[in-house]
């Protein structure tokens, strides 16, 4: 009864907590697991790895003590039987090392057995006789009656140590095997303490989450079960219903507050949607109707070019009908009627390449019959003029106004060259002279014109062109550049999407 009880008392306070409380409480206890297991693990470590580092470190002592003691006793008969200066330092050496190893060995009567510590009591003792009987030996003449007695002592004395610290080294070994073995006995008991331990963890995680699924996700994929429901126009589903008393039970009460209320704008949202269906396909014919006419808008701003071509060209044909003979004249009418069945025979907004650069060629052939060496043209194209497309009759004029607006006021004339690259899937068209040009301020007159439209002061083919390159083209770009006295250079930017 007490523990029914208790469980109501937790959960009615599990479900009053907000949701970042339950997270907390959740990664709280998620956190202490991991801690716990941690230092479990660390304790396991310790409990281990110490005593068996100790156990190491103890048999290293021993065993250095027992090397020391041997070096010592081969480097004192090596110096008693050939007393050099070199077998000296070499004792000396020796001396040293067995007097640290002496002072080494553990001497802690709480932390070894009666026997080990017995005889490292007495090698302590009997090390400090014999270092005494030693250095007697090594200080008194060897000629001295006494001398021999005592230095066969001293090869006994070393012997007995010898032997101590075989035996000691005995006792390690089996003292630390018995502790050895004492830890593996105690570490075979913690696989099921370690069980036991996890399955408590394990099931205090499963039993939280089961927790937090009832109380966050279920309430969650209701309302999403839900509003899937909504979404296809069924807005009289059952009302949810959750035990929380957190943000997640006011969520639910204002979604169901909601629901209905939807409903009833739907409807009227439906209603309107079919309105503004209607005014968006008025929208889109008007839209259409309107591209129709900047289509013919830019078909007039095209032909707006051939009757002035046309009067240009006739004076030049005028003029060498009057200095050559017939055969000249008609090669000119011959180019001027290739130019003209071009312009009045293209419907469309966009040609080839190649055929505004042959427009272009019979164009300069005759501009050369009129102006002989005075002017010279050139063409640098390195793309395939049979693929890219350009707006129609867009180099003619340009070329024509580097001539007459540049070239033709130079008493030495010039040149005038058309340069043609791709990049970045655009065509970049370059038509440069080598005229006349123009100050800065006029520069800025001609920019200023070309951005407003005035044609007036832009000249019709500029104008022309700047209009039609930026009505057809998204980023298509008209750019005019020039120097006084140096020349003026235009460069358009033509994106080809196929």
């Amino acid at each position: 009864m007490g523990i029914n009880t208790c469980k109501k008392k937790l959960h009615a306070k599990w479900i009053s907590l907000t949701i970042k409380k339950k997270i907390e409480v959740f990664t709280g206890v998620v956190f202490l697991i991991i801690f716990v297991s941690v230092m479990f693990d660390i304790w396991i470590l310790n409990y281990s790895l110490n005593d068996f580092k100790m156990i190491l470190e103890e048999n290293s002592q021993s065993s250095d003590f027992m090397d020391a003691i041997e070096a010592e006793s081969s480097c004192f008969k090596a110096y008693i039987k050939n007393p050099s200066e070199e077998n000296q330092i070499q004792m000396e050496i020796a001396f040293d090392l067995t007097s640290r190893a002496v002072l080494k060995l553990p001497y802690d009567y709480t932390s070894m057995n009666v026997k080990r510590y017995a005889k490292t009591w007495s090698i302590r003792n009997n090390y400090e006789t014999y270092v005494k009987k030693r250095d007697y030996v090594l200080a008194i003449n060897d000629e001295n009656q006494a001398y021999i007695n005592e230095l066969y002592k001293v090869y006994d004395m070393q012997e007995y140590l010898q032997d101590y610290a075989r035996i000691l080294m005995r006792y390690t070994l089996e003292e630390g095997n018995d502790v050895y073995l004492g830890k593996v006995q105690n570490l075979r008991r913690v696989p099921p303490i370690v069980l036991v331990v996890g399955i408590l963890l394990v099931s205090t995680m499963i039993s939280l989450a089961s927790i937090m699924n009832k109380t966050l996700i279920l309430p969650i994929m209701t309302l999403v079960r839900a509003s899937k429901k909504i979404a296809s126009n069924d807005f009289f589903v059952e009302d949810i219903t959750v035990e929380n008393q957190d943000e997640m039970g006011e969520l639910v009460k204002a979604f169901n507050k909601m629901k209905y209320a939807t409903g009833q704008y739907i409807t009227a949202l439906e209603e309107k949607r079919k309105m503004l269906d209607l005014l968006h396909k008025e929208e889109l014919e008007k839209i259409e109707v309107e591209k129709h006419l900047e289509t013919t808008n830019l078909e007039l701003l095209k032909s707006q070019i051939n009757p002035h071509f046309l009067f240009n060209t006739l004076n030049v044909i005028a003029g060498m009908a009057k200095l050559e003979d017939a055969a000249t004249t008609e090669k000119m009418i011959k180019a001027l009627s290739t130019i003209f069945r071009y312009n009045l025979k293209t419907p469309e907004t966009e040609v080839v390449l190649a055929q505004e650069l042959q427009v272009v060629k019979d164009y300069m052939f005759l501009q050369q019959m009129r102006f002989g060496n005075r002017i010279s043209f050139d063409i640098d194209c390195k793309v395939d003029v049979n693929t890219v497309m350009v707006p129609t009759f867009s180099f003619q004029p340009l070329v024509e106004n580097s001539i007459i607006h540049g070239l033709s006021k130079k008493e030495e004339g010039g040149k005038v060259s058309i340069r043609i690259r791709m990049k970045s899937k655009n065509i970049l068209i370059t038509i440069a002279d080598s005229g006349i040009g123009m100050s800065e301020e006029v520069l800025a007159e001609l920019r200023h014109a070309l951005k407003q439209g005035n044609t007036a002061k832009t000249g019709i083919g500029l104008g022309n062109i700047y209009k039609r390159v930026h009505g057809m083209y998204v980023d298509g770009e008209v750019e005019i550049f020039s120097k006084n006295n140096i020349g003026t250079v235009v460069r358009i930017k033509i994106p080809q999407i196929k």
